[in-house]
């Protein structure tokens, strides 16, 4: 085994639990503005990317404008919620959510996917589940 092996099994992953939940509560969940862009430039790179089913995002400002979007667009008690813990290795993570307004039916379900540099995401993926019949 040579040096760089070693060095690259004691090289600590993220908590990709916590910083994907984070995102989730502190990001998508959060309604005031000051306070999610002061969690986004915690969690995110400075110049993160976020991929949507139908768009691309770039940036932190556009990042949160998004999520205030959602937020607005779907009413004061819709909010994400985790499915279970998330899992990842080598800096990819993926946590399963659920979506809706609160004591409501489930509105939308889907994977929020991240590429981790730093212990700050990078670059996520929104992956939408197709509707349930």
């Amino acid at each position: 085994m040579t040096d760089a092996d070693t060095t690259a099994r004691t090289i600590a992953e993220p908590d990709y639990d916590q910083l994907l939940r984070a995102n989730l509560d502190r990001v998508f969940n959060e309604r005031d503005a000051a306070r999610r862009d002061a969690a986004i430039a915690e969690l995110f790179v400075e110049a993160p990317v976020m991929y949507e089913p139908d768009n691309v995002v770039t940036g932190r400002a556009a990042i949160s404008a998004v999520a205030g979007k959602l937020l607005e667009q779907f009413g004061p008690t819709f909010g994400f919620t985790p499915e279970k813990a998330a899992v990842g290795h080598h800096g990819l993570g993926s946590l399963h959510w659920h979506a809706g307004p609160a004591r409501g039916p489930v509105a939308v379900t889907g994977t929020d996917t991240a590429e981790i540099v730093d212990g700050r995401i990078a670059r996520l993926w929104v992956l939408l589940n197709p509707p349930t019949p």
